[in-house]
């Protein structure tokens, strides 16, 4: 049984404790936020131990999953790897790469295990996509969500763009050689809507646009590859997946085939449409077993400490591109 304790109570952190509650071999020791009506009401609606004192609830617990503001990760990690105890970081990892290499570091020093809150990577519909993803060469990624004062204590990329930036590196696996990218502050003192592209060595080319000031909300990304185009919709948790083949006799009488004509001689393709049935997972709650199964058997993270480290490197990269400006509202 392994013994976990939770900073953070808000929206995010209640979900964290549901999802806990839920997973074997897990023991909530009890969650600390710094809001005492925050902490009463949660401890009474989740039957969980609300803590007044950060310290005790490290001292008492195997492993801390944090779940505050993102400009608090690197102080809450710190004090706990020193007290020798397992990390979960929801994303981004930290505020700035200094503290991110500090965690690093730390954490590999001490032999303790840090995974990042990177969920998208547990997505239904990024699951069912996986198996089809073969050195994709153009890669399209929408993040668009409508105005909420969460999370505007950080850039558009740090709070939402950073998604698709992982699910980027880990797609690709190559060096990035070049990066371009712009934001604009709409309502923010910070970028409210960005957008950045991304030149690997590998010749592939990612394009990434992410704004917290639309009308709609989508979380969508485009895949494209040898004789493939794949669409992943994180918010619909859809995937369709088009495939270019050669052509079989038996297709020129298939019911309604897509042929297409490459002309010049050079014969016909059919294209082929399949529409995978995702896994039904809840994503917060698998990333979660996975860290708490990493500890216990003692294997590498699924979205490791470096994963984290990469992905925020990446952004403050983007963001080093910005011209700054000032809210236009």
């Amino acid at each position: 049984m392994m013994k976990i304790g939770v900073f953070g109570a808000g929206h995010l952190g209640r979900i964290h404790i549901k999802c806990l509650k839920n997973i074997e071999n897990v023991e909530i020791v009890g969650f600390y936020d710094q809001n005492e009506a925050v902490r009463k009401e949660v401890s009474k609606n989740f039957g969980v131990t609300g803590f007044e004192d950060a310290t005790a609830l490290i001292a008492q617990s195997d492993a801390i999953d944090i779940v505050t503001p993102t400009l608090s990760h690197h102080e809450v990690a710190m004090q706990a790897l020193k007290a020798k105890k397992h990390v979960f970081i929801e994303k981004p990892i930290t505020a700035t790469l200094r503290e991110a290499k500090e965690i690093l570091d730390y954490s590999q020093q001490h032999d303790l295990k840090v995974q990042i809150g990177h969920v998208e990577r547990f997505n239904d519909a990024f699951l069912s996509a996986k198996p089809y993803l073969h050195q994709p060469m153009f890669i399209e990624c929408h993040r668009l969500a409508e105005f909420n004062p969460r999370g505007t204590d950080v850039s558009v990329v740090l709070d939402l763009m950073i998604h698709d930036i992982d699910i980027v590196l880990h797609t690709v696996a190559s060096p990035i050689k070049h990066i371009s990218a712009s934001g604009v502050a709409i309502v923010s003192d910070t970028p409210d809507i960005a957008n950045a592209r991304l030149e690997f060595e590998n010749g592939c080319t990612a394009n990434l646009t992410a704004s917290r000031i639309s009308i709609k909300n989508m979380r969508r990304t485009r895949m494209f590859q040898k004789n493939a185009y794949i669409t992943i919709d994180f918010l619909e948790k859809k995937t369709n997946v088009m495939q270019i083949r050669d052509l079989l006799p038996e297709d020129e009488y298939a019911l309604l085939p897509l042929i297409i004509d490459l002309g010049e001689n050079k014969g016909k393709k059919r294209i082929l449409i399949e529409t995978p049935t995702p896994p039904k997972v809840n994503a917060i709650e698998m990333e979660l077993s996975l860290f708490i199964q990493s500890v216990i058997e003692n294997k590498a993270c699924e979205v490791s400490v470096y994963d984290g480290y990469n992905a925020l490197d990446i952004a403050y990269q983007i963001m080093d591109k910005f011209i700054p400006t000032k809210p236009i509202v």
